[in-house]
């Protein structure tokens, strides 16, 4: 693997189409701090016009007069973007009147919406749509290296990092300041700091919230809600058990995720992750399942992921919408063994199509349907839109 990648090596090309968005109404744009929101902005929008809240001048004029913000306006016919909005909710009041009034488009991005969402704060009733920025995906990327992202994940600086540790560490450190001390969203800091480490260290497998809850010393119903901040702060995500097989009772229980690769990796203290450990085996699952995510929300398909366990213990790693179900597994050689989820579930007859997902090197389909598939071509086929579309 090669020690570093210069960050002029790449101009990345984001995949979420931000000009073909904001033609058709306004827009929040979500996403994780360094991401890249601003970058994308800048090279998708060069004629908007940037209003910073995080400018301290710009902040205070807005604080003590929201209405204000229609004077900063230069011109009313081109885009707008309001940078950190969640860091001044009543501003929308005003924005709602400024799409009402002048029919002013306005990109509004954050890095949390849990002010917004759980501030009471006006959400444009409808007059705004939702977008997301997540890191760097394998199409964005080009020639992934596999070993790489497990380790340092797909934040862009990081990926392109000559050290990526110690940028890990000040990045982790800098968003619990920023994100969790700032919004205020829990007085338990020291908690919820020890919470996220055994968030990455149970990363992707089911949670039992009672048993964490006694082994973090807070209640259950403490635990549930720092999941949601991890949700609303856009450091996490769940998978809910899909429940709907008659056949095999399922669990109910949930999965959860982090948002990153290296940010996981980092918070659970593991060393460098090697191809052909478990601690691969399970980045790599957690790798594909973060790039259909942010296929699916790219794309704008509002098909829901989940995974599936049958009491009697066969699994399938990925659901997605009726459509897909997908085994992932670091192997070259799958065998009959690793399919045996794949089948239990095709013999529910909900499924359109059934994939494992592996390192192998040559593509085939098995008797029964099931198409097993090097990851870098299962990749490539879905950012290319050749999955079929769920009616």
């Amino acid at each position: 693997m090669k020690n570093s990648i210069s960050s002029t090596d790449f101009m990345f090309v984001r995949r979420l189409n931000l000009r073909a968005l904001l033609e058709k109404k306004s827009f929040f744009l979500f996403g994780p701090r360094a991401v890249g929101k601003t970058t994308l902005i800048e090279q998708s929008l060069p004629e908007a016009q940037i209003i910073d809240l995080l400018n301290l001048k710009t902040y205070a004029t807005l604080v003590r007069n929201p209405s204000a913000l229609g004077e900063m306006i230069s011109d009313p016919s081109k885009l707008v973007v309001i940078d950190e909005v969640q860091k001044l909710p009543e501003l929308l009041d005003e924005v709602q009147r400024l799409i009402h009034k002048h029919r002013i488009t306005f990109l509004l991005t954050g890095s949390s919406a849990r002010k917004l969402k759980h501030g009471a704060a006006n959400l444009l009733g409808g007059r705004a749509r939702e977008a997301r920025l997540f890191p760097l995906v394998s199409a964005e990327i080009g020639e992934v290296d596999l070993e790489r992202i497990v380790n340092h994940g797909g934040v862009p600086d990081i990926y392109t990092s000559d050290e990526p540790d110690e940028d890990l560490a000040a990045y982790v450190d800098t968003y619990l300041r920023e994100e969790i001390k700032a919004e205020a969203v829990t007085r338990q800091i020291s908690a919820f700091v020890e919470f996220l480490d055994a968030c990455a260290i149970s990363n992707g497998q089911e949670i039992n919230y009672e048993s964490l809850a006694s082994d973090l010393q807070i209640s259950p119903s403490t635990l549930k809600n720092y999941f949601q901040i991890l949700e609303d702060t856009l450091l996490g995500f769940r998978l809910k058990g899909f429940t709907e097989t008659k056949k095999r009772k399922a669990t109910v229980r949930a999965k959860h995720y982090l948002f990153d690769l290296g940010v996981t990796r980092h918070l659970a203290k593991q060393g460098h992750i090697s191809v052909g450990s478990k601690a691969f085996g399970d980045a790599f699952e957690h790798f594909i399942i973060l790039e259909t995510r942010a296929y699916l929300s790219y794309t704008r398909q509002r098909l829901e992921q989940c995974y599936w366990r049958s009491v009697s213990q066969h699994e399938v790693d990925l659901l997605i919408g009726r459509s897909h179900a997908i085994e992932i597994k670091a192997t070259e050689h799958p065998t009959d063994k690793h399919l045996k989820g794949l089948r239990a579930l095709m013999e529910e007859g909900i499924f359109k199509h059934y994939y494992m997902v592996c390192l192998t090197p040559h593509k085939r389909v098995t008797q029964d349907g099931i198409v097993i598939v090097n990851w870098r071509d299962f990749l490539a086929e879905m950012w290319r839109g050749e999955w079929p579309k769920e009616a």
